[in-house]
């Protein structure tokens, strides 16, 4: 059988045509074409109906999508028809804003543990969590049936406590340490490394000001 083999800027895209249209629904917009979703998110209206065919044929020709479908659909494709409990591990500055963050909860992600293995942070709460230590994660993967972490703890230790998720049945890994991780096994991770994301602005600037020079 061949295997569907989807671009992972794809997946990005859906995720912004679900919100956009979501949106839509909100505002009571019922039809949509490629070419309204396209100029909604900033891309092309062939780019959004290749996106879209990867996965079926939706809308009809001359009419366009039917939002409230369309939105179910992506929301299924992107596993959304469903609860993501989640658990992170590190308890610091950017722990605590992740645990606070709402649009989370509006994606159908709860995060229901919070680990650390600073003593001055257990058995502290950010918001309705208490801060637990890193040896009662297994207990929570199990209970909630976690599937996902989250790392946002110090470089040194993001790779062993990555490898503790993975031991402990976690399948996939969103990290914020700033370390490339290293974790055989089929294992999903995805890195957010703020500095990089900075860094990018800041040669694209840099570099049209530079443009800008030698054109003068």
């Amino acid at each position: 059988m061949k295997t569907l083999r989807v671009p992972e800027a794809t997946i990005t895209r859906l995720s912004i045509y679900s919100r956009y249209l979501e949106r839509m629904d909100q505002n009571g917009i019922t039809t949509v074409s490629s070419d309204e979703i396209a100029e909604g998110v900033g891309v092309n209206p062939a780019k959004v109906r290749k996106d879209l065919a990867y996965f079926g044929e939706f809308g009809t020709r001359g009419i366009g999508y039917n939002v409230r479908d369309l939105t179910r659909y992506l929301r299924k494709i992107l596993g959304l028809d469903q609860n993501w409990p989640l658990i992170l591990a590190g308890a610091g500055n950017l722990g605590c804003a992740l645990c606070t963050y709402r649009g989370f909860n509006s994606r159908g992600f709860q995060i229901v543990g919070v680990f650390d293995n600073d003593l001055g942070k257990i058995g502290k709460k950010i918001a309705n969590l208490d801060v637990l230590p890193m040896e009662k994660m297994p207990e929570v993967i199990k209970r909630h049936g976690v599937r996902i972490g989250i790392v946002a703890v110090p470089p040194a230790a993001a790779q062993e406590v990555a490898e503790y998720m993975v031991m402990n049945g976690i399948e996939a890994i969103l990290n914020f340490a700033p370390v490339i991780l290293n974790i055989s096994g089929g294992i999903e991770i995805r890195n957010v490394d703020l500095s990089v994301t900075l860094e990018s602005l800041t040669f694209n600037v840099s570099f049209k000001a530079s443009q800008l020079r030698l054109s003068i």
